[in-house]
């Protein structure tokens, strides 16, 4: 029927087909491992920064975490002056009050003494009278 040529050649051209083929696959399997290869990169660039982003974040973070514990801290050091401010001037004040009183206590009894003095006062300062008589001369 066929002779050995042609099957030959049938079959060449079968093979050039599936070569044709073949070389299409690859190239079409290398632009597809291309890109893969460029989405892979690219992801991998993305992933970098947004690595980098997180570590600034963290120092970012750590550093306003130091930054609010030293204004505790300043914080707690000003309040703790104030109070001791308030406690000094509450002290003066009852100083002060204590003081007042003192004076008043002084005051009375000065006023007391003096109301006693005034009338005491007189009678010692001052002689008593004596009797003296006139007569006349005849």
């Amino acid at each position: 029927m066929f002779s050995q040529d042609s099957k030959l050649a049938v079959l060449e051209s079968k093979l050039s087909i599936y070569e044709d083929l073949s070389r299409e696959m690859l190239s079409k399997l290398e632009a597809a491992v291309d890109k893969i290869s460029e989405g892979n990169s690219r992801i991998a660039t993305i992933l970098a920064k947004h690595d980098e982003r997180i570590e600034q974040s963290i120092k970012t973070d750590e550093l306003l975490i130091r930054m609010i514990d030293e204004i505790k801290k300043d914080n707690e050091i000003e309040h703790n002056e104030m109070a001791e401010r308030f406690n000094k001037i509450e002290e003066n004040i009852d100083n002060l009050l204590k003081f007042r009183w003192q004076v008043g206590g002084v005051l009375a009894v000065l006023v007391i003494v003096v109301t006693i003095a005034s009338s005491w006062l007189p009678t010692v300062l001052t002689s008593r009278p004596s009797q003296t008589t006139i007569e006349r001369a005849k």
